[in-house]
């Protein structure tokens, strides 16, 4: 059965919707998303309309800040340091990837963790294997919310999640040992990756391979959610898992395009508000 991200996270962005709207008649300002795009990628720019797009559809103002390639890193820097200080401002994201001359790292650090939507900053990873409050990865987040949605419970369950990027499988590997799975990660140097695969419950793959895993690599009636966004020379999205091969196998998965990518977004939404909660102490 598909998990429908979609139609979840459309519902989810109605509920944030109707919680600023509370907020607002209660006399509060609305949150408000800085979005600093460098450059001129194709997709970080579909990206940020997609954000775009959703702040406008559940009330949170957004502050698209675009510089053209060449901004020095230190002027970008200093760009942050502004957002940090200015308290109409709760959420600050910098599109990735940055050009080659800039320190991706030095640009997430330089980021207050309060106002961290995207939940790289060092201090919101280390609350999030912690098992503290904090803001997280929004991807990570946005999978826990599926298998929620599913009323799908971890605890016992054997999760396997193919990918160790900072930004998604180390994070859901966390996220789903809070919930007490017995988590394994896998990547590149796995060995027999499909023998390891076929022994989760959950299959969770984020590794950024077309059609990697097929049906040789999962367990009948396990649950597989599908990270990956791939496009073949047609310009189709495919995701890291062969769907028409796995899907008559697994008890729920998720499609791409449709999945785990709108969560993404309604995941960043729900870090602005929740940044935003905690920095005006609205209830």
């Amino acid at each position: 059965m598909d998990i429908n991200g979609k139609e979840i996270a459309s519902h989810i962005k109605e509920g944030l919707k109707t919680q600023i709207s509370e907020w607002r008649q209660k006399g509060y300002r609305a949150p408000k998303l800085a979005v600093v795009l460098v450059g001129h990628d194709s997709a970080s720019e579909i990206y940020v309309r997609n954000k775009e797009k959703a702040c406008t559809q559940i009330g949170i103002e957004n502050l698209l800040i675009k510089k053209e390639a060449d901004i020095s890193e230190a002027e970008l820097l200093g760009l942050i340091d502004e957002l940090n200080e200015d308290d109409s401002v709760d959420g600050i994201l910098v599109q990735l990837p940055l050009p080659g001359h800039i320190d991706e790292m030095k640009v997430i650090e330089r980021i207050s963790p309060l106002k961290d939507v995207d939940g790289f900053h060092p201090d919101n990873i280390a609350r999030l294997f912690l098992n503290h409050e904090g803001l997280f990865p929004c991807t990570p987040k946005g999978v826990m919310t599926l298998l929620d949605e599913i009323h799908y419970g971890l605890a016992g369950k054997e999760v396997v999640v193919v990918g160790r990027s900072n930004n998604v499988g180390k994070p859901i590997a966390m996220l789903a040992l809070h919930r007490n799975a017995t988590v394994t990660i896998a990547h590149s140097k796995t060995q027999d990756l499909a023998s390891v695969c076929r022994r989760a419950d959950v299959l969770i793959v984020a590794v950024g391979q077309c059609e990697l895993i097929g049906k040789d690599f999962v367990k009948p009636g396990a649950v597989v959610i599908d990270v990956g966004m791939n496009r073949d020379a047609k310009g189709k999205v495919h995701g890291d898992v062969h769907y028409e091969e796995v899907a008559p196998l697994a008890s729920y998965i998720t499609p791409v395009p449709g999945g785990v990518g709108p969560m993404t977004v309604a995941m960043l939404m729900k870090n602005t508000l929740e940044a935003y909660m905690r920095r005006n102490q609205v209830k």
